[in-house]
């Protein structure tokens, strides 16, 4: 079957909790990212809540990357989608969901992939 991409949506525990405090940190490791796996932004868009916690979303030329924290919790939840237009990226997909989960230094809450 020739699918139009897959999802990945994680929630994941974080161990390091300053990092779901840290908007610029993610944004930093998010462009590298995008270069590493040639991804295309064509737009921004993020907020820090009072508590400290963020939320940003990457409009990809290729789909999206968004993500949701909640320090009080220890918790986020990232949603990755790549098309599959020029290419099979299902694979970037799953190695890009592994990068964030190293990042956070995170254990798996739940993790779903759904091909579109």
């Amino acid at each position: 079957m020739n699918y139009l991409g897959l999802h990945s949506l994680l929630t994941l525990k974080v161990n390091e909790s300053n990092k779901l405090l840290s908007l610029d940190e993610f944004l930093f490791f998010t462009k590298k990212i995008l270069v590493k796996y040639e991804l295309e932004k064509v737009g921004c868009s993020s907020f820090v809540f009072d508590n400290g916690g963020f939320t940003s979303a990457f409009c990809l030329k290729e789909s999206h990357i968004c993500i949701h924290t909640w320090p009080e919790l220890s918790t986020l939840t990232l949603d990755i989608y790549l098309c599959n237009y020029f290419q099979n990226n299902n694979q970037k997909v799953k190695d890009i969901s592994e990068e964030y989960i190293y990042f956070f230094n995170a254990d798996i809450i739940s993790k779903h992939e759904i091909y579109r």
